[in-house]
């Protein structure tokens, strides 16, 4: 830390200790992580696109390695956004040990970390599953 004054502005960047640490993550990114990723989301698309075609609410699946988005509708045909869904299917699957996080009108956003296994993606495409079979139940009256 010799860096002579004003050449540095930030509290937290360029620092001994955030380096190792920037060091440390390129390391296990580059050492398996990003091949992780890749097939991990592939799995994680591939569940949430069969998810879709049995659960109507589904608008959309769209997404790369492990940053996925899910839209859900009213209507296929319309679009129309479900905010109200989103809603309550973050507190059924929070309730049940899934940790979901809602964007814009009516997406839930799908990022799991890069160390997610495919245990980890099929027992979060289950609860997903179980969450939507329960909502759609009880929108139904049953």
């Amino acid at each position: 830390m010799t860096w002579p004054r004003g050449s540095h502005g930030s509290t937290f960047a360029g620092n001994p200790v955030s380096c190792a640490a920037a060091l440390a993550t390129l390391e296990l990114v580059e050492g398996g992580l990003m091949e992780n990723a890749v097939r991990t989301g592939e799995r994680l698309l591939a569940g949430l696109r069969k998810l879709q075609k049995k659960h109507a609410c589904i608008g959309d699946v769209r997404g790369v390695g492990l940053m996925i988005g899910v839209e859900f509708v009213k209507d296929r045909e319309t679009k129309e956004p479900d905010h109200d869904l989103v809603v309550d299917l973050e507190q059924l699957a929070f309730s049940k040990g899934l940790l979901l996080l809602s964007c814009g009108a009516s997406v839930i956003r799908v990022a799991p970390p890069l160390v997610a296994t495919a245990y980890d993606a099929d027992k979060g495409l289950e609860i997903l599953d179980q969450c939507l079979t329960e909502l759609d139940g009880r929108k139904n009256g049953e």
